[in-house]
């Protein structure tokens, strides 16, 4: 995985051997379709806009966020910007039917008409890249990544849902891959274990890793990330505020994997928060680049839905943080640093 710079200085990596540069800030779409009407129009298409103006050149989406609209609202943004210039994901496993042939994702705050239909098969990952292209208006969709085919997500229903991907969606994104329909394929998940069963049948370029390789939780360093660099795939870490738990400081905003977050990690999170304040450094920025630090990651994407969040965490991305900062939280048992007596980050 190679690191460079682009054209406005910020640092770009590339997917594996797939050729697909990101930057290390991502744009994680799933905030323009979730809040629904709490972001106008006009506000998405600013906060997609500014991203770009900051020198953000990979944008992620899904045809979950917002049953849709994060994808129009998305497409709509980038449509007039050179399509070389920036790098787009999106995702398949869930179609978009009308409501009466699926269900609503609650998490959604969207009003468009659909529902969501799970479907890992073969022709369905096709007709969702139809779908998602129109939604877009764009010409091609760069990074395709099958979605949620984990435990985190369907129960014990997964080991059916595993076999159908494994045999269905996932030859279809080689497939896909190997026509030049997309340049970059893998999952995204929100566990680290189903990824590594991935490495061990599948071609792939990337995972996409939600939440799980943050200040607060590093299980990835056994086995997941060292396979990535064996296998030179690279990973890209959403949610690496854990869904705001690392980035508010008012208990009763503090979220977890989407949900109020439980006191045992809200404590940690507090006695991490010190670490960084006595080294002068805000927490959010260790939460942003701790992961970079691994050479496995490419890129972090913290979902945004305002201006001046870009600008944040921009600047967050700037911040200096002295090695000592992650020496101590390593020392302290708070943030795994070390690996079997090697530095691992």
């Amino acid at each position: 995985m190679e690191n460079q710079g682009n054209d406005v200085g910020v640092e770009t990596r590339t997917l594996g051997t797939s050729g697909v540069a990101v930057t290390a800030l991502g744009f994680g779409g799933a905030t323009l379709g979730g809040v629904g009407d709490r972001v106008s129009e006009t506000e998405a298409h600013d906060v997609v806009r500014s991203a770009f103006a900051g020198g953000i050149r990979y944008f992620d989406t899904a045809p979950l966020y917002g049953h849709g609209l994060s994808e129009k609202r998305l497409g709509r943004a980038l449509s007039s910007l050179p399509r070389d210039d920036f790098v787009l994901s999106s995702k398949v496993g869930r179609l978009l039917v009308s409501q009466d042939e699926g269900e609503r994702y609650e998490g959604m705050r969207d009003t468009e008409p659909f529902a969501i239909r799970y479907d890992y098969s073969y022709d369905a990952v096709r007709r969702s890249v139809e779908t998602s292209l129109e939604r877009l208006g764009l010409d091609r969709i760069d990074v395709l990544l099958c979605h949620d085919i984990d435990v985190w997500t369907h129960g014990d229903e997964q080991p059916g849902i595993f076999d159908v991907a494994i045999n269905g969606a996932l030859p279809a994104l080689q497939d896909l891959r190997e026509q030049g329909v997309v340049r970059a394929i893998g999952l995204g998940v929100n566990e680290w274990e189903v990824c590594v069963r991935v490495l061990d049948t599948i071609d792939v370029d990337c995972f996409l890793l939600a939440g799980r390789f943050t200040l607060l939780e590093q299980t990835p360093l056994d086995e997941m990330l060292p396979r990535c660099i064996a296998d030179d795939v690279s990973v890209i870490i959403g949610g690496p505020y854990n869904s705001g738990l690392l980035a508010n400081t008012e208990r009763r905003r503090a979220t977890y994997d989407y949900k109020p977050a439980p006191d045992h990690l809200w404590e940690k999170a507090q006695r991490i928060r010190e670490v960084c304040v006595s080294h002068g450094v805000d927490m959010r920025a260790a939460a942003l680049q701790y992961p970079l630090r691994h050479p496995a990651v490419a890129a972090v994407i913290p979902g945004m839905w305002s201006k001046e969040e870009v600008q944040t965490n921009l600047g967050l991305m700037r911040v200096d943080i002295p090695p000592a900062l992650w020496n101590e939280l390593d020392g302290a048992g708070l943030v795994r640093g070390w690996i079997d007596g090697e530095e691992s980050i």
